[in-house]
């Protein structure tokens, strides 16, 4: 494990029980702080790579570690602490009466109690600007709302890594506005799976395209979605009239 390193990902393969081949031996170091995201098409492997960084998914050849541990089957309470994931749908994640019971719950399971666990939560709401929401069922929220609320369950464990599976995917361009605000003002190491190019460019200084269970390119995210060719070759397409190298990045 590289000292400098919040995510290694060394030589993984996975093949799903039907046979069906989804990772060739991928190679990925991200180092704490990082913002990465991941680029690819549907089919190309993402969510499987995604799935071996909190042992949801187990590694049939390679390795995978967060910060100093591997990630095997004795170490997954500690990494699944580690590595926070914000699936697409925040209705998987918020099951609970009200806004509160649901980003306690995590604390809560680890053994945190009373004021040191209203604390956790009243951070993690802040953090998402949904404090005022506590005491409201999250099915009354909005779909943007609630994914705020989504993201803020898994901060309240305070992890290392924040991974998001397609944060901008549903979302008005108000609330996609807002949710880019709060990740950018995150401390902590974030890899983004998104076909949403715009937002990739926008908060995720580089990229990595996965295709076909590889990584095929790595680098500066401008660069990679300047390069018309490459864009080409793995089905990668910019909205009409959005140049990375021609407009400004919000600070």
């Amino acid at each position: 494990m590289s000292s400098t390193a919040q995510v290694e990902v060394r030589g993984l393969a996975y093949a799903y029980p039907d046979g069906h081949q989804a990772l060739f031996g991928v190679d990925l170091v991200i180092a704490p702080g990082e913002r990465v995201a991941m680029l690819g098409p549907n089919g190309a492997g993402k969510t499987t790579l995604v799935l071996h960084l909190n042992g949801i998914l187990t590694a049939g050849a390679g390795t995978v570690s967060i910060g100093d541990l591997e990630v095997v089957k004795a170490n997954h309470r500690e990494i699944r602490r580690r590595v926070g994931i914000v699936f697409q749908d925040p209705d998987d994640q918020l099951f609970m009466p009200t806004v509160r019971q649901d980003v306690a719950f995590g604390p809560a399971n680890a053994g945190l109690r009373g004021e040191a666990l209203e604390a956790r939560v009243t951070a993690a709401l802040e953090q998402v600007g949904m404090a005022e929401y506590a005491d409201r069922p999250p099915h009354h929220l909005s779909f943007g709302q609630r994914r705020r609320v989504a993201v803020a369950t898994v901060l309240a464990m305070e992890p290392d890594v924040l991974v998001l599976d397609e944060p901008s995917s549903n979302l008005d361009p108000a609330s996609r506005r807002e949710l880019a605000d709060i990740l950018r003002g995150l401390d902590v190491t974030v890899l983004m799976v998104t076909h949403d190019l715009p937002y990739a460019w926008e908060l995720c200084p580089r990229s990595v395209i996965l295709h076909e269970g590889t990584i095929v390119a790595d680098g500066s995210t401008t660069d990679l979605l300047s390069d018309a060719d490459l864009m080409a070759a793995y089905r990668l397409e910019l909205p009409f009239g959005f140049a990375p190298g021609a407009v400004s990045k919000q600070p």
